[in-house]
Formats: C-alpha cells, sequence, structure tokens
C-alpha cells in the first residue's frame, strides 16, 4: 500500500496541471534534461555527431527471436547484437497497429495527441508536424528512410519528403506494402517500375531486396557525414513470400518440421523471413565495419506492434510460433495486435554501439515509441520540441554518468485505439476495452497475463488513472489530401493485375448483394449533403453509402473520439422526385459493427428542415438487401436518414449501399 500511495501522490501532482501540460507530464524534469542534454553538442566522436541506423521490423513479435527461446525461428545475428549491446524487456508499442505507431514514433506525441489514430492506410500527418528527420536534418545529418512509410499516402500532407527526409524509398501505403512483387515502389513520391512484377505473390523482382539495397547504398554514400538511416522494413508482415533461394534457408535445411507437408508453406516461409531480416541485420553491421563506422554508429532493432497469433490450430491456439506465449515458461501474453493488453503492445528492443554501450546488458525500463524522438535529438544535440510527450532513455543506453542525468520515467503511459483506452503506472495496467465497459486494472508484476482484474480492490488507483486518460485525449487533427488519385493507385498495386485468391472460408466467392432495382435513383444522380459523422482515418467516408458501390462502406466516427447515436445522412436527390422507399445494405466483409438498427426517414424540399419521419424501419441482421417502404409515395428533393440504433447495440453505424426508390 505504501508504494500504491506514492505513486498516488504523484498522480494527485500531475492532476492539478492544466489539460494543456498533458504532452509535458514531466514538467520541470524535462526542462533540467534539456539544459544538461545542450552543455555537450552531441555523443557521437569529437568531430562529428554519431550515425544512426533504426531498423523496425514489421510485427516481429517479442518472443520470435531465437534468444527469446523460440523452438522454430533462428535469428543468430540478432541474437549476436543482443550480447554485444542492451537488450529491453518492457518496451511498448505506442500503438497496437502500423500505422499510428509510426506517427507517433516520428513525432513523439502519445495516441491522444497523435494527428494518424486510426489503420486505414495513408492518414497522413499534419503539415505542421516535426520528425525525428526533420529535427536530425537540421543538424546537418543526410536523413534516408526504407520499407514502409505508413504516415501519409502520396499527394498529402503526411508524405516523408516532407517531413525531414531526403530520400524514402519503399512504400507509402500499407495495403500496398502488402505485395512483395508490386508493379513499383515509390521514391519521393514517385513510381519506381520493378522489372517483370505485376502484383501479387510472383514476378521477378522481390522488392524487400531492393529496398535493402537502396538503404545501404544510402549508408555507402553518406558515410563521410552523419547520417540517420530509418528502415522501417516489411518483413515478415504481408503476404508470406520470399524467394526459394533466400539464404536464410539454409538455416532450416535440416529441420523436420519445414520437410512435414501438412504445416503450411506460408508457416515456414514466415519463418525464413524472420530469419531474412536477421540476415539483413548483419548486413549493415557489416557494412558498418567495412566503412570503419561501427564505433561511432548507434544500431537499434525492433519490432513495430505486439504479435499476432497467426497460423492457429488445435495443437497451437495462440499461433505455430507463440508470438505472445513465453517458450520457456507457457505464460502468455493476453490480446495481441489490434488491442491494448500486453501482447498488443510489448514488441523487442536491442540496441548496439561498440565502445559506448556496455555489453550483455539487459534492461527492465518501461518506455515506449514516443521516447525514440528525445533519445535521438539529445543523442544528436538537436532540439527536442515541447509539445513531444516522450521521455529520453539516453542514460539508460550509455550510463547517467556520460549523458549528465539519471533516467527518468514515465508518471503514466498513454493508449488509445479506436474503442479502447489504456493506462499503465509502473506495473499497474488499466483498460476499458469499450466506452461502455468497465475499466479493469492488472497487476503486472503479478499478472502478466492480465487474467486477474483488480479495480474493485484498488478503486483510487483506477479513479487517478481515469483521470489522467480524460486529460490526455485530444480530439484528433488528421492531414489532409490534395488528391487521393495515387494513393488509390499504390493501394490497388497490392494485386496489381495479379490474379486474387478466392475469399477466404465463411465468404462465398462473388456472393456480394446489390441494390439492383430498376426504379433505384441512380448514383450518379444524388449526392450527400452532409452527415453527421465519417471515420476519415481509414476512408471511411459518408458518400460510401451511396455511391453505388457495396464494396465500399461509411463508418461512423470511431478515431479520435466516438461519435454516438443518433447518426445522420441528408442526401440531395438531384431533382424534385416522388419516392417510394429506401433499400438499406449493411457491410459485405465478415464485420457487423455499426449494421442499421432503428432508423428513421424524412423527406423534404429543403435540406435544412424535415419534417416528421415518414417511415421508421427496424432493420435485421442481415446482409442481403433489405427495404424500407413508405405507406404511401412521398414528393420532395432531399432525404434525411437518422440512425438511433445497431444491431449489436453499440454506437456506431455503417452501411455499404443505401437505394433510394422513385416512383
Amino acid at each position: 500500500m505504501k508504494t500504491i500511495g506514492r505513486l498516488l501522490t504523484c498522480f494527485m501532482i500531475l492532476a492539478c496541471a492544466p489539460v494543456g501540460l498533458a504532452a509535458t507530464e514531466h514538467g520541470a524534469d524535462k526542462a533540467a534534461t534539456h539544459l544538461q542534454s545542450t552543455s555537450v553538442s552531441h555523443f557521437g566522436s569529437d568531430d562529428r555527431p554519431p550515425n544512426i541506423v533504426f531498423i523496425m521490423s514489421d510485427e516481429l513479435a517479442y518472443y520470435e527471436l531465437s534468444h527469446m527461446g523460440n523452438p522454430h525461428i533462428r535469428t543468430p545475428n540478432i541474437d549476436r547484437m543482443a550480447k554485444q549491446g542492451i537488450r529491453y524487456t518492457h518496451a511498448l508499442a505506442a500503438a497496437p497497429v502500423c500505422a499510428p505507431l509510426r506517427c507517433a514514433l516520428m513525432t513523439g506525441k502519445h495516441m491522444g495527441h497523435a494527428s494518424v489514430r486510426a489503420n486505414g492506410g495513408g492518414t497522413p500527418l499534419r503539415s505542421d508536424e516535426t520528425t525525428i528527420a526533420a529535427l536530425l536534418k537540421q543538424k546537418g545529418y543526410a536523413t534516408g528512410g526504407f520499407g514502409k512509410w505508413g504516415a501519409g499516402g502520396r499527394d498529402s500532407t503526411g508524405v516523408p519528403e516532407k517531413h525531414g527526409f531526403d530520400v524514402f524509398f519503399g512504400y507509402y501505403d500499407q495495403v500496398h506494402a502488402h505485395s512483395f512483387y508490386p508493379p513499383y515502389l515509390i521514391r519521393n513520391s514517385e513510381e519506381v517500375k520493378l522489372d517483370g512484377n505485376i502484383g501479387g505473390r510472383s514476378g521477378k523482382t522481390y522488392s524487400h531486396y531492393a529496398i535493402m539495397d537502396e538503404a545501404l547504398r544510402f549508408i555507402r554514400e553518406n558515410k563521410d557525414r552523419p547520417f540517420f538511416c530509418y528502415l522501417p522494413i516489411t518483413p515478415p508482415h504481408g503476404m508470406y513470400d520470399i524467394p526459394a533461394d533466400d539464404p536464410a534457408w539454409q538455416l532450416y535445411k535440416n529441420d523436420p518440421w519445414v520437410k512435414d507437408p501438412s504445416i503450411a508453406d506460408d508457416v515456414k516461409n514466415y519463418a525464413a523471413m524472420v530469419s531474412m531480416v536477421d540476415h539483413n541485420v548483419q548486413q549493415v553491421l557489416d557494412l558498418l565495419k567495412e566503412l570503419d563506422l561501427e564505433e561511432n554508429t548507434i544500431v537499434f532493432f525492433t519490432g513495430d506492434n505486439g504479435g499476432q497469433d497467426r497460423f492457429r490450430d488445435p495443437q497451437h491456439p495462440r499461433g505455430f510460433f507463440g508470438p505472445n506465449v513465453d517458450p520457456k515458461t507457457g505464460v502468455e501474453f493476453r490480446g495481441g495486435k489490434g488491442n491494448l493488453y500486453e501482447g498488443g503492445l510489448r514488441i523487442p528492443f536491442i540496441a548496439r554501439w561498440p565502445g559506448k554501450i556496455k555489453a550483455g546488458q539487459v534492461s527492465d525500463l518501461l518506455f515506449y515509441q514516443i521516447d525514440v524522438l528525445p533519445t535521438l535529438t539529445e543523442l544528436a544535440g538537436a532540439e527536442t520540441p515541447a509539445e513531444v510527450d516522450g521521455l529520453s532513455i539516453l542514460p539508460s543506453l550509455l550510463g547517467a554518468d556520460v549523458v549528465g542525468h539519471a533516467q527518468q520515467e514515465h508518471p503514466f503511459l498513454y493508449w488509445e485505439f479506436g474503442p479502447q483506452t489504456a493506462v499503465r503506472v509502473k506495473n499497474w495496467k488499466g483498460i476499458r476495452p469499450k466506452p461502455k465497459a468497465d475499466w479493469e486494472l492488472y497487476d503486472l508484476s503479478q499478472d502478466p497475463s492480465e487474467q486477474h482484474n483488480l479495480a474493485s480492490q484498488q478503486p483510487d488507483m483506477l479513479k487517478q488513472m481515469k483521470k489522467f486518460a480524460e486529460q490526455s485525449h485530444q480530439p484528433v487533427r488528421p492531414g489532409t489530401f490534395t488528391t487521393e488519385v495515387r494513393h488509390q493507385r499504390d493501394r490497388q498495386a497490392k494485386w496489381g493485375t495479379a490474379k486474387q485468391p478466392a475469399k477466404p472460408a465463411g465468404r462465398k466467392p462473388g456472393k456480394t448483394n446489390r441494390i439492383k432495382e430498376k426504379n433505384r435513383v441512380p448514383a450518379d444522380q444524388v449526392k450527400l449533403v452532409r452527415a453527421s459523422s465519417e471515420n476519415r482515418g481509414n476512408g471511411r467516408l459518408a458518400r460510401h453509402a451511396i455511391d453505388g458501390d457495396p464494396q465500399t462502406v461509411w463508418h461512423t466516427q470511431f478515431s479520435g473520439g466516438l461519435a454516438k447515436h443518433p447518426h445522420s445522412l441528408v442526401i440531395d436527390l438531384g431533382r424534385q422526385r416522388t419516392i417510394e422507399g429506401v433499400r438499406y445494405l449493411a457491410r459485405q466483409d465478415n464485420g457487423w459493427n455499426g449494421a442499421f438498427g432503428k432508423t428513421t426517414f424524412s423527406v423534404s424540399s429543403s435540406p435544412d428542415q424535415f419534417p416528421a419521419p415518414v417511415l421508421t424501419k427496424t432493420f435485421e441482421k442481415t446482409r442481403g438487401v433489405q427495404s424500407a417502404n413508405f405507406d404511401r409515395p412521398v414528393q420532395g428533393r432531399y432525404l434525411q436518414i437518422e440512425v438511433l440504433s445497431e444491431v449489436n447495440g453499440e454506437a456506431w453505424a455503417s452501411a455499404a449501399d443505401i437505394g433510394v426508390i422513385e416512383k
């Protein structure tokens, strides 16, 4: 109880601060740190700041490295790197999915302040946001990025070349990045054709090889100046493809499980892809040694978010490779990618710098990805913007005596993703899975699997966590696109002209339902007047509800704040019409989120004033076309639809298609 009392004292101090100070939760301590860090220009050699290489492997999980005891996957080079430097056991993702965490990593802002909070692929950073690359560039660094950007599609305010990168080569969009044989990659928003590729799962040019070649070339070309080489590489995520002659396969040539025909090829490919990443790490380290740069270069290796329990079967209920299961003890992390339990957040994190980072260290420092920016700016002697939420972990890397101050720790760590919210205080974790759900509280020092909810036993602790969560959230303000034409082209390049595979089990190929009635007002003659909300972060825009395409979806806002019922659309029918009813089509994917429940329809000749509804209809939970027929035809030009409930009782609304039936 004494420990909790001290924590609550810290809570109360922070609770008195204005909401605007949430981004500087460390207050005066941070200011003192900044003053001390500016007493030296940088922590490199006498004549230049240190080079920085930051390698982030997409979805490589905490227990998917062989030094963690994984019985199937081999990573000898990463294992050696861990022994040569420092390995962190409590590094956490800033978000449980790709795009938001990349935004947080680059800007140093937690999810309550980040501009990218959804994972639609392409949601941009704002033009006024400062990134690691921009700050290092001000100190004379060459800045290069190679891999998957994920913080702004082409022709948006978030493209990397507008945020400090001299060059970025790879994918800007996550969907594009699913294929290792796309028709092209992107260099500074321009397409670079890949020979012999048409998209999909096979081709002549393996994209990851091209990306690594460019990264190594960047290091070589900038060997005589300080450089920041950011490598957010795609493997092992995406479609599980790797050339049959990749050197990684040699590590598995004698493994019986690889020869077992009952084990799917994708499972074997995944292991080889992780080992390919391991080889890439060694390529970087070998090049630094060849160029005589390793003693003035810090190299980080990490994953991006928590593991996904892929390749599950009855013998492997948490996935074939057990990404969230300790292979030595059997203790599991709850959840995985996409949620805020420990399985969605725990990541591997290793750093190596010969002569500067003491070899063989294992640290239990609790930190998350927003701490990377202030760490690198302090390392390079650059300024750290005041709005940054992160804390430098440089003292834990180099030693407090070298850096000049002790290692600070976060009083609170904060996350939000969709309807989920979480707060961490040392070993205590509070999580609210849904807006209407009760908060849960776990002591991770005793319960790393988050199975024993202590919320009723620690009400004061939970009260302060709730207060901090409320203070930490600000409405999301994403960046913008000037046009989405090239961004959508990139998303389609995943398959290009290659034949897509059949739909997964549970969905019959070609079984997408459509509104086909001949008296439907044509989609090109109607337009959206207004909507109560839409989820722009993942492209679930309101206009998709009336575009006639059941593959596009309108979904009400859930990123950066949950919009609640009633939800409404006002539709312009182009001219005065006699309307007999409306047809509704729920989303045609595997989800039911937002499917209309109780819904009202009103018709008017004015877009601003509507009479009482002409019909109240409660829709059913079905994928098929549902009719809402008026008792009698009604004249008007504008239709207002108000959704009062959802089929599952949740807060949102969604539609694959809405058709207006004319007499």
